[in-house]
């Protein structure tokens, strides 16, 4: 070996040695970076002798990746119907507490109870239609609680539709970047780096797969069926409202649905393009989960109403008066159902507030004026109908007949082993995407072995240095002879 080919060995090791010192530098420097794959230096040998540097190559695993993204968004997906479930059913609450749907029922119930063996007692008798007013507003409070979910998934969903096509447009961006940085010899690692944090986002809301394409792009599909990504990006357009009511449903066309490039595309759970994610999540809150309480809770409320609007129970009413429970001040009308939980509220001529006296629950709501104040028969039919078991007009309860607290109960109970369900669904998919997210911790940057490299590296830049050293020693002696 000539002492010229010796320094250029040494020279292309220690320039080999720098870039190994820079790339082991930046792994370490973002072991906790999401998205970031582990950089490592190709070498070859060279035909002019030493080593040569052919590139930067980013390790990861491309079919994990993707898994994770899957069980991000299948997390994500039952993490929002958990809480919509939780937070509905925790409004109404369980039969132990106090201020639940069926204990005000009961109570309800039970002041009806004491005003009959006093029917003389104002107190009781205002006992009673505070009672009722209490589970009047529970129930209408629910149903504007419904809606208000369904409001903020609109929201929702027109916030990540954006995102989403943002998100889309920059991966495209970054497909043009890396193609033309890679046909310069550049090191496209860092624009794959954000190529891939932005379609881990892009999976969370709308579950996709990834398809290798030439010169480094990517394609993105999601899983049902739709083009996100292929060269073009899709355009995804959705029209929020400002506010959802109980009579706005897809179907009825006052709820806006997505279009994929002007073609309209299904949301529904089980057929949804863009389903399986939280983006799905929010149209399954809004127009299935949310539509199906509403529906219940009207069910309820009807079969509450038409309980006590029966001229057989108060024979001061005639057909189509109004009873204890009205719809907003008026009769219940069955072609009006939808959306009559949020209209409850018990009748002014027996509330105070209203102007109303007390005594007409023991007279009769349409009583002119006060009669024996000993009468308990009305108090006592009052309380029968309550309990009395009747077949709901509507809803899903099967086709059993129930007693008021008996309907709240099996309503209640529903929604408690739907959300339990949820919760179940909610716990596999965490542990799946936590289990996956640590495969893809595990072949990202271990620290300690990048500082084992490191040291390496150190050794066989000191050893090229040496080699320098001595070839410029050897080439001072020849001067000097």
């Amino acid at each position: 070996m000539t002492i010229s080919s010796a320094l250029t060995n040494a020279m292309t090791g220690l320039r080999a040695a720098g870039r190994n010192s820079q790339t082991i530098s930046a792994n370490i420097a973002n072991a906790m970076t999401p998205g970031y794959g582990v950089r490592s230096v190709d070498l070859t040998s060279s035909q002019l002798g030493g080593v040569r540097i052919d590139g930067i190559t980013r390790n990861v695993n491309p079919a994990l990746l993707v898994d994770r993204g899957l069980a991000e968004a299948a997390f994500n997906n039952a993490s929002d119907r958990t809480q919509f479930l939780k937070s509905y059913e925790d409004f109404l609450g369980i039969p132990d507490d106090p201020n639940s749907l069926s204990a005000r029922i009961a109570q309800f119930e039970s002041s009806l109870v004491t005003a009959t063996s006093r029917p003389d007692a104002p107190e009781r008798l205002d006992a009673s239609v505070n009672a009722a007013r209490d589970l009047a507003t529970l129930i209408s409070s629910a149903s504007r609680d419904i809606q208000e979910a369904r409001s903020d998934a609109d929201r929702s969903i027109d916030f990540q539709v954006k995102k989403l096509n943002s998100s889309l447009n920059s991966v495209q961006e970054l497909n043009r970047q890396i193609t033309k940085t890679a046909a310069l010899g550049g090191d496209t690692s860092a624009l794959q780096d954000n190529r891939q944090a932005l379609v881990d986002e892009i999976s969370a809301m709308v579950p996709v797969r990834q398809v290798p394409r030439e010169n480094g792009q990517i394609a993105l599909y999601s899983t049902g069926g739709a083009i996100l990504l292929d060269g073009g990006v899709a355009e995804i357009e959705f029209s929020a409202v400002n506010q959802v009511t109980p009579y706005m449903t897809l179907g009825g066309g006052m709820l806006s649905g997505l279009t994929v490039n002007g073609y309209p595309v299904q949301t529904d759970s089980a057929r949804g393009a863009l389903g399986g994610g939280s983006l799905g999540a929010q149209f399954e809150i809004r127009d299935e989960l949310g539509v199906e309480a509403q529906t219940q809770l009207d069910a309820l409320t009807r079969d509450l109403i038409e309980r006590f609007q029966d001229p057989a129970v108060d024979p001061t009413l005639a057909v189509g008066d109004a009873g204890i429970f009205t719809d907003s001040g008026i009769a219940f009308d069955p072609v009006n159902e939808v959306g009559i939980s949020e209209r409850l509220s018990i009748n002014a001529a027996i509330d105070d507030r209203q102007g109303g006296e007390s005594w007409r629950l023991r007279d009769g709501i349409n009583a002119a004026v006060q009669g024996d104040v000993g009468d308990s028969r009305l108090l006592q039919a009052l309380s029968e109908t309550l309990t009395a078991r009747r077949v709901p007009a509507s809803g899903d309860f099967g086709s059993g007949a129930f007693s008021a607290i008996n309907l709240a109960s099996t309503l209640t109970s529903q929604l408690g082993a739907d959300r339990a369900q949820a919760e179940q669904t909610q716990t596999f998919t965490s542990t799946q995407f936590n289990e996956l997210t640590q495969l893809v911790l595990a072949e990202g940057v271990d620290t300690d072995q990048e500082l084992q490299k490191l040291l390496l590296v150190e050794q066989t830049y000191a050893a090229n240095a040496r080699m320098i050293e001595a070839a410029d020693e050897m080439m001072q002696t020849i001067l000097r002879l």
